[in-house]
């Protein structure tokens, strides 16, 4: 038992963004050719640190071949919510799923924050006896539990779903839907707490994506292109939101942070039509929580010409690079959604104060297919793969960013091989970024994701506005 309250929980977004800058993070590292292990690094993020920027440790995991992907805590600011309260629990474990091997590690932060403990190992034989899924993907804190979902079935079919673990024991409890309707694809989970609603989103079963993008079944509009609209309380499937066929992978959800809002933000990679990629907004018409859910977009960005020369196999023919947009973030303010473009390497902010007209306020080119960009700080030194997943601080004012996807899309895409990096962006007040030229960490793994110390804009939920 905990008999103090954990100093990092806070029952509404605006609280949190108060809290002291973070000082480390978590960075999933992935060993591309699955003949070594990934790792969990820990990254210095204190400015007035001699290790500034560096990896001050690295954890590597037990077996090789595990793809660390999607990653988060045992318990977080969810836990203070009026209808599961449990603010007895602390914000101790790293949730950390390898997306290939199904295998779940669980990180112990403490008694020494910079150097990580594996406390327990979930093997994937044991996850798919209890759910029925595979390739866990993502891991969010909920009030009762530990949800995390999976791309496909023990069979590396469909469909994916989300399962649910013991939040202080670790057990798997089984699946979470009771009644999934029409919904087969999955990639990304989140909710609307105060709404009692869960939106999930589509990309591909295992045996769609696992081997790289597949000409055929993307051209024939078959990977994820819709939204599923889910009671939670009750889980069961409530609405589907259909993009259109052209929309192809419907990845990242950021809902609104302010619980009393019921509106969020969702990623898509690429259209049929003509290579662009867009960010739609997902919202309820009504009031008294009784009108339907709707969606339409508010953001499209164009592919660029290139040079067939300058193009990967797969995209010499369109004489074009496709935007990409692979992950978006939303600050905890609800006022600037970041937009990463994995194809053409362009990072954007937008402000959406008003979520359905969002205006540009910022943008910041590094690495991409064609364009290579340098970092300020090594401006000779051209950098490949592009801006990827993104993490902002509680205050809204720095940002991160690394540049490896998935390692058979990363093949197809940068077929020259990801040399890994991780950057971050100062953040203007009114708006605008640029590249901390402080802040360039290479390595030969490859980055995914990045979880700030004490919690950060993609880490908790709240229950209070």
């Amino acid at each position: 038992m905990n008999w103090k309250p954990d100093q990092t929980f806070y029952p509404s977004p605006k609280m949190a963004i108060e809290a002291a800058p973070e000082k480390l993070g978590y960075l999933s590292l992935m060993e591309p050719t699955r003949t070594k292990p990934d790792a969990m690094a820990v990254v210095d993020l204190d400015p007035a640190s001699k290790s500034y920027g560096r990896i001050v440790s690295q954890l590597d995991m037990p077996n090789a071949g595990d793809e660390l992907h999607h990653f988060g805590w045992n318990a977080c600011s969810s836990c203070l919510c009026p209808a599961s309260p449990h603010p007895h629990m602390e914000r101790r474990y790293l949730v950390v799923p390898g997306l290939r091997s199904s295998r779940i590690h669980i990180l112990d932060t403490k008694p020494d924050p910079k150097n990580l403990k594996l406390t327990k190992v979930i093997e994937p034989e044991e996850v798919m006896k209890k759910t029925g899924y595979s390739r866990a993907h993502t891991s969010h804190c909920g009030p009762d539990a530990i949800y995390m979902n999976a791309l496909g079935s023990a069979e590396g079919k469909g469909p994916g779903g989300i399962f649910m673990l013991d939040a202080e024991t670790f057990d798997v409890k089984g699946p979470w839907e009771k009644d999934r309707g029409p919904q087969y694809l999955s990639y990304d989970f989140w909710w609307h707490l105060g709404h009692d609603t869960m939106i999930t989103s589509e990309w591909g079963t295992p045996d769609m994506v696992e081997n790289g993008p597949n000409p055929e079944l993307l051209l024939a509009g078959k990977y994820g292109h819709a939204l599923h609209v889910w009671d939670l309380r009750r889980r069961t499937h409530q609405q589907v939101l259909d993009l259109g066929a052209e929309q192809q992978m419907v990845l990242e959800l950021r809902p609104a942070h302010d619980p009393t809002e019921s509106y969020g933000f969702v990623g898509v990679v690429t259209s049929l039509k003509d290579l662009s990629a867009s960010v739609w907004l997902w919202y309820r018409e009504g009031s008294n929580g009784n009108g339907e859910w709707k969606i339409r977009k508010v953001i499209e960005i164009p592919a660029e010409p290139a040079a067939a020369e300058d193009l990967p196999p797969l995209l010499k023919g369109f004489g074009a690079v496709p935007p990409f947009v692979t992950d978006i973030n939303l600050s905890l303010d609800d006022r600037f959604l970041y937009v990463s473009c994995w194809g053409t390497g362009e990072f954007l902010q937008y402000d959406v104060s008003d979520p359905f007209n969002p205006v540009k306020t910022g943008s910041v080119r590094i690495g991409g297919i064609v364009q290579r960009t340098a970092h300020p700080s090594q401006p000779k030194k051209p950098l490949n793969g592009g801006p990827q997943m993104v993490e902002v601080s509680r205050d809204g004012k720095r940002v991160y960013v690394t540049n490896s996807l998935y390692a058979s899309w990363d093949e197809t895409f940068y077929p020259d091989g990801i040399r890994g990096w991780m950057v971050k962006l100062n953040v203007g007040k009114e708006g605008g970024m640029e590249l901390d030229e402080r802040f360039l960490l290479e390595t030969d793994l490859r980055p995914h994701q990045v979880r700030l110390q004490g919690g950060d804009a993609s880490s908790d939920s709240y229950c209070f506005a």
